[in-house]
């Protein structure tokens, strides 16, 4: 059975222990720390944010368990977790490798990958008025793409759980430019990406699709734009394009909030251009709120000197998250995209202040608000695919 709409949410893995994070920060050291000591830097400014749950390990499976049953039983499809490749080994993984890929119930929403291939640049916490270090550089070479889509074969795209559009297992690249300048040009990054799709089906993967996030605003230090996107991608041979967040399309042009409500209506405008400016599918993307000051040194002055110093949307609320859904459902069923899938920033990125999860204030608000606006029909997809799945083996 299918259904018409689907929803993949990204997961952002920082809150369990990494060995290069311990390296960095501190033996046992997650983002939950910046969470934690985060204050109301103006009037009226809502931090901390508290999570209901508590400050969770993520990589335990019992962990991955209560967060895949929320997802499926409120409509979500799909995790699209942010995948890191730093070093020639992977980075922040412990999340999906030891707590989703061992949760019991990993059949109900699939998952799928974002190569986060941006820089890692030390922003936790960032300080007034200096340049972030870069901890490790994104940028590939062809052998260490080798090896990172060697990884990706291996370890994922074979589980019966991988998420698949129209066929193919869903690959996506956050930074289109970082990756063909690390690989040498076009031509030589149409290369490794056919020596990818090679290696998948030689693995028994099938086919992959191939996606692109796509953005014009630089947020992150070190992000570049992308040049003449619309010709890069035809002769990449991507299958779709994207948003990560609304940040990365549309200015904030108030300091230092705006209006959640207003600025949904803003981002929501651009999406029939995107969806025709690149000449592939363009999934919407409904981001649930936005707020990096937990990234900042909490004692400095919060002034507006470029990410993690930005605006702050303020007036997120689940209800006001639901019409953005509603206007997403809207355009989705006009057909300009297809298959209609739409992106949500984010299940769990805390420390940006966009954040499905239930918190202290608005609990599951976030998460009933989707399925309020697109459940009706995943309630019976569910119960069907409970069926699909109920003797399928997990490598």
């Amino acid at each position: 059975m299918t259904r018409s709409h689907q929803i993949a949410v990204y997961y952002f893995p920082g809150y369990h222990a990494d060995p290069r994070v311990n390296e960095w920060h501190g033996e046992g050291w997650t983002e939950w720390e910046l969470l934690k000591r985060a204050e109301p830097r103006f009037p009226g400014h809502q931090q901390p944010k508290v999570p209901a749950w508590g400050y969770q390990d993520e990589s335990q499976p019992a962990v991955a368990e209560q967060q895949i049953n929320a997802a499926a039983d409120h409509g979500i499809d799909a995790f699209i977790y942010d995948w890191y490749w730093y070093g020639n080994a992977p980075f922040l993984n412990g999340a999906l490798d030891h707590g989703y890929l061992h949760a019991r119930n990993n059949a109900r929403p699939r998952f799928a990958l974002m190569w986060a291939n941006h820089d890692w640049v030390n922003i936790h916490p960032a300080v007034r008025g200096t340049s972030p270090p870069v901890l490790v550089p994104g940028r590939q070479s062809r052998a260490h793409f080798e090896a990172a889509t060697d990884y990706v074969v291996r370890h994922y795209l074979r589980h019966p759980s991988y998420w698949r559009v129209e066929g193919g297992a869903y690959f996506s690249f956050y930074e289109l430019m970082r990756l063909v300048r690390g690989l040498g040009g076009i031509e030589e990054t149409r290369a490794a990406l056919d020596s990818f799709r090679a290696k998948a089906r030689a693995a028994g993967a099938g086919e992959l699709h191939l996606n692109a996030v796509v953005w014009g605003i630089q947020i992150l230090p070190g992000e570049s734009h992308h040049e003449d996107p619309k010709l890069m991608l035809a002769k990449l041979g991507f299958e779709s394009v994207t948003s990560y967040v609304w940040i990365h399309h549309t200015p904030m042009t108030t300091f230092p909030t705006v209006p959640y409500p207003d600025y949904a209506r803003a981002a929501a405008e651009d999406w029939e251009r995107l969806a025709g400016a690149y000449g592939l599918p363009y999934f919407p993307n409904v981001t649930v709120g936005w707020d990096p000051s937990p990234r900042t040194v909490q004692s400095d002055s919060y002034d507006n000197l470029g990410y993690p110093f930005t605006s702050i949307l303020v007036g997120n609320t689940p209800e006001q998250f639901g019409r953005a859904l509603e206007r997403a459902r809207a355009f989705l069923d006009r057909g300009l995209t297809n298959p209609p899938i739409l992106t949500i920033n984010a299940w769990n990125e805390w420390t940006e202040g966009s954040y499905l999860e239930p918190d202290a204030i608005h609990g599951m608000g976030y998460l009933e608000a989707i399925k309020r606006v697109f459940g009706a029909e995943a309630v019976v997809v569910e119960a069907a695919r409970r069926v699909e799945h109920v003797s399928r083996p997990v490598p």
